[in-house]
């Protein structure tokens, strides 16, 4: 198990969420921090909000600007002269049925969750295969690893940064760079009110499952324990977890149970 404390991070989606949680707990631990998104304002909130606010850059970042990233990568290892964690955390969800979904919902949702994440680590990836040591900790989803109703281009989006990573990761072994694919149930974000519905906009409401989820600070303490055990894939939530498993030894059942609970809704 290899400690986080002084670790220099950068994490993007930084200004809320799960983002903001992780922030709050690597500073407490003494960490370096590069916070990112496209949210100057929400990001010098974070900062401020920080134990040790002095430890903390703020660099503003748009995921989906593909050409940005090696510049933006060069003012991350600036910052504090290394980066030794990058945090893919950036991303957005969808509630909308395929049949009413509009095609450019599907290009924005692999923009952003794949297609900006593979940019952003492609741009980092030269850094750490200089220093010989990096890590890359994903924030992916349970709907990585199964899918729901409502949620197809956001499967979609999950399951490609899962084959990404697993081949990142052998393919640079050698050059000791890790790779850790965190996995969230529901938690207490405002994911599924920020979710895109068939036409594009925002559904503007929340989901009683990620109310009653986890909570941001609960999340950010197992992922980073995640981190620092070096684990190739975490599942964290409740009871929807069992949906790996059952994916796996019995998926019929998992398509019997989805699609009830779906019904609910």
């Amino acid at each position: 198990m290899t400690s986080i404390n002084n670790k220099t991070v950068w994490i993007t989606g930084a200004s809320s969420g799960i983002g903001e949680a992780l922030s709050y707990e690597l500073n407490k631990k003494g960490c370096k921090l590069i916070l990112s998104s496209r949210k100057t304002e929400a990001l010098k909130r974070v900062k401020n909000s920080c134990q040790y606010p002095d430890a903390v850059k703020i660099l503003p970042l748009d995921i989906t600007q593909y050409n940005l990233m090696p510049s933006k990568a060069k003012e991350a290892i600036a910052a504090f002269g290394t980066v030794d964690i990058l945090i893919n955390n950036a991303g957005i969800s969808q509630r909308s049925y395929i049949i009413d979904t509009d095609f450019d919902v599907y290009k924005k949702l692999v923009d952003i969750n794949y297609l900006g994440t593979v940019a952003l680590t492609k741009a980092i990836l030269p850094y750490f295969i200089e220093q010989q040591q990096g890590h890359f900790a994903t924030v992916t989803s349970l709907m990585g690893k199964f899918g729901s109703p409502i949620r197809s281009g956001y499967c979609g989006s999950k399951h490609a940064l899962h084959g990404f990573f697993d081949v990142l990761r052998m393919e640079h072994e050698k050059d000791h760079i890790k790779v850790t694919l965190v996995a969230p149930g529901f938690v207490q974000t405002n994911i599924a009110k920020n979710a895109l519905v068939g036409d594009g906009s925002a559904r503007g409401h929340e989901d009683d499952d990620n109310a009653n989820g986890l909570t941001t600070t609960d999340f950010a303490s197992k992922m980073i324990k995640a981190i620092e055990k070096e684990k190739f894939e975490a599942y964290m939530g409740g009871k929807e977890v069992l949906g790996i498993y059952l994916k796996r030894f019995f998926p019929k059942l998992l398509h019997r149970i989805v699609l009830r609970n779906t019904g609910k809704r």
